[in-house]
């Protein structure tokens, strides 16, 4: 045996379950196919918002609680701010099904929150450009994540506690055996007693067939402009947005590097062939809608895009993640499939991970996370 534990793909997840790991175990080694937070995995882009209030399963809601407190522990572990706590907005038509699917998300996960009136925005945040019946949702709780800091962070801490890091490994197979599970790099292979698979939009190749079928790789696009006065687009004085007004849609998050504004359309996730050849740059249609809404959003943006980028991510065909071993007998768990939804409750994600892989844990009331759940279909 090589270790109790190895796991494959050092990002948004797996870096996280590797520090969750290690303050279980030093016979955990971590493994990544280029290096921590390379510019071409799903965590690119450097922010990802953090909320408190959504829409969708409650079920998600202790998950997000404990994430933000290991997000926090991360930090004082390592030295390192990772959330900007700057809140958020959801911001949307009054009476539209955007806001009415989070008020009954809220209502059953009480999350902190309060509604603020066309004027009352006008007021506190004039930066937005609301329409006649728009209103807004304030989260207290969200802020921003700095995503290169967390990923470098968790696995900076985890190396601390005693785990092992091959970068530059891409990992080729894995088989499972009576002795453990044997992964192979190339010439080289090891043997684990567990194996937790991580590697985001490169998942695909080490899962069984029942899963493949239910997995694409999907390409994320993000955009930044710059602000007219960078100040007012501050942590401080501009909070994490997702607005879906009518027939625009727009998210983003403040400039935290006091330049530019990240402000990227909403739900535009396209079908891609590969992680490895998803296109960067932005088509003529995708530059004119992103400029056309961040007109009418924002009148103190340039309406012209400073940086723009595009990402792999695996998306389930219920965009829910796989969180689970493989099967019933399995020693692979996989922790992958987030559907571009992931990073917020990365931390969370990851201590779930390397609770179960080790054995140390067993959570109930996640089985639509699970991957047997496709076995049927």
């Amino acid at each position: 045996m090589d270790g109790k534990l190895a796991v494959i793909g050092l990002g948004s997840i797996g870096s996280m379950a590797l520090w969750q790991a290690s303050r279980l175990t030093d016979e955990v080694m971590g493994f990544e196919a280029h290096s921590p937070a390379h510019a071409r995995s799903a965590a690119g882009g450097d922010t990802r918002l953090f909320r408190m209030v959504y829409r969708g399963n409650p079920a998600y809601y202790p998950i997000l609680e404990r994430s933000r407190e290991l997000w926090a522990e991360l930090e004082a572990e390592t030295g390192q701010e990772i959330l900007t706590r700057c809140g958020g907005l959801s911001i949307g038509t009054s009476d539209g099904p955007y806001l009415r699917s989070l008020f009954e998300t809220i209502s059953m996960t009480g999350a902190a929150h309060k509604i603020l009136s066309r004027e009352e925005m006008a007021v506190r945040y004039p930066q937005h450009n609301l329409r006649s019946d728009d209103i807004a949702i304030h989260d207290p709780n969200a802020g921003a994540l700095r995503t290169d800091r967390a990923i470098t962070a968790a696995i900076t801490a985890a190396q601390a506690n005693g785990a092992t890091v091959n970068t530059n490994t891409p990992i080729e197979s894995i088989i499972e055996s009576d002795e453990g599970v044997v992964i192979t790099s190339g010439a080289n292979s090891w043997t684990f007693e567990r194996v937790v698979v991580a590697s985001g939009a490169w998942s695909k190749a080490l899962m069984p067939e029942y899963l493949k079928a239910h997995t694409e790789t999907k390409r994320i696009f993000l955009s930044w402009f710059v602000a007219r006065d960078a100040e007012q687009f501050a942590p401080e004085k501009f909070p994490i947005f997702i607005r879906i007004s009518g027939d625009r849609s727009m998210y983003g998050a403040p400039a935290v590097d006091g330049v530019t504004v990240k402000a990227t359309l909403d739900g535009r996730g396209a079908p891609t062939p590969a992680a490895d050849s998803v296109p960067r740059d932005l088509t003529s249609a995708e530059i004119a809608e992103s400029i056309e809404t961040v007109e009418e959003f924002f009148p103190g943006l340039i309406p012209s895009i400073v940086r723009s980028d595009a990402f792999p991510d695996l998306f389930t065909s219920d965009s829910q993640p796989l969180m689970g071993f493989f099967g019933e007998s399995s020693r692979i768990y996989s922790a992958t499939g987030f559907s571009g939804a992931g990073f917020k409750m990365a931390s969370g994600y990851g201590e779930i991970a390397a609770l179960e892989a080790l054995g140390k844990r067993w959570y109930d009331g996640l089985d639509f996370l699970r991957p047997q759940r496709f076995r049927a279909s």
